[in-house]
């Protein structure tokens, strides 16, 4: 019988380490099957000891379908011409609720990168392991017209447009508004990347005026907690560079949106 147990146990430390394998092959197949895997992966394959992940896992699980033992990955291409705000901000509420493996690449299409914008997740450890999270989350500043996100390769189409990514990542913070609120905070969303982003400048003094009403009933857009709304309408604002014009709400607003570690962070990028 000790024999048997010594066996099975055999088996579940292969089966581990097979698992363990699966993960960092997934990853290195994100990569390459993407067009833009010219640079290094080879660091993607690291060896090491795994330590058992706790904390959401679960909640991931649930959220993203069950993969034992295979880091989740997220790879988004982003143009440094016009970084997208909301999903760094995103990036760094996602690293307070789950053990992220973050990296940042530069695509061949770039030939000039600011050295802040390398750096947008700060230093990153050679040390760290990809079994050791529960999330990989990669940026490769290329460019393109828009942000693009890849994450299941296999089964799912890139999903395209700042605002779309924005939505998916926030849905990984496990929030689960109500329709009214959900409704209230797409309706923000687009108003915010398409008329205050690209509309006319009397399109853009509207949506500053709406806001401000909002904002004058409310200490977030869309009720008593920070949402999605306000991610990307403060990262819009902060693109335009319009924030010490805004009406007197909205700049309140602002400055409590900056009182936050993943918007104050981000703001480092700006100066």
């Amino acid at each position: 019988e000790a024999a048997l147990e010594a066996l099975e146990a055999r088996q579940e430390e292969v089966l581990r380490r097979l698992y363990e394998l699966k993960g960092a092959v997934d990853g290195l197949s994100k990569m390459i099957q993407t067009p833009d895997a010219d640079f290094d992966v080879t660091d993607i394959i690291q060896s090491g000891d795994s330590s058992p992940l706790t904390a959401n896992g679960a909640q991931l699980d649930a959220m993203l379908g069950k993969d034992y033992g295979a880091l989740k990955d997220i790879v988004i291409n982003a143009s440094p011409a016009q970084p997208p705000l909301s999903l760094l901000v995103l990036h760094q509420l996602l690293c307070q609720r789950y053990k992220v493996f973050s990296a940042v690449h530069t695509h061949s299409s770039v030939h000039s990168m600011p050295e802040k914008l390398l750096r947008c997740f700060g230093e990153q450890s050679k040390k760290q392991l990809r079994q050791e999270h529960q999330l990989g989350f990669t940026l490769i500043w290329k460019d393109v017209p828009k942000p693009q996100m890849k994450f299941s390769v296999q089964t799912m189409c890139p999903i395209e447009g700042e605002g779309n990514i924005a939505r998916f990542l926030f849905s990984l913070l496990g929030q689960k508004p109500s329709a009214l609120t959900a409704t209230l905070m797409d309706s923000w969303v687009d108003t915010a990347l398409f008329q205050l982003r690209e509309g006319s400048s009397k399109e853009r003094a509207a949506v500053l005026r709406a806001m401000n009403v909002a904002l004058g009933k409310s200490p977030w857009l869309v009720g008593n907690e920070l949402s999605l709304a306000d991610v990307v309408a403060w990262s819009v604002l902060q693109q335009l560079g319009s924030t010490n014009t805004a009406p007197t709400n909205v700049q309140k607003w602002v400055k409590s949106c900056e009182n936050l570690a993943p918007f104050s962070s981000i703001m480092k990028l700006l100066k």
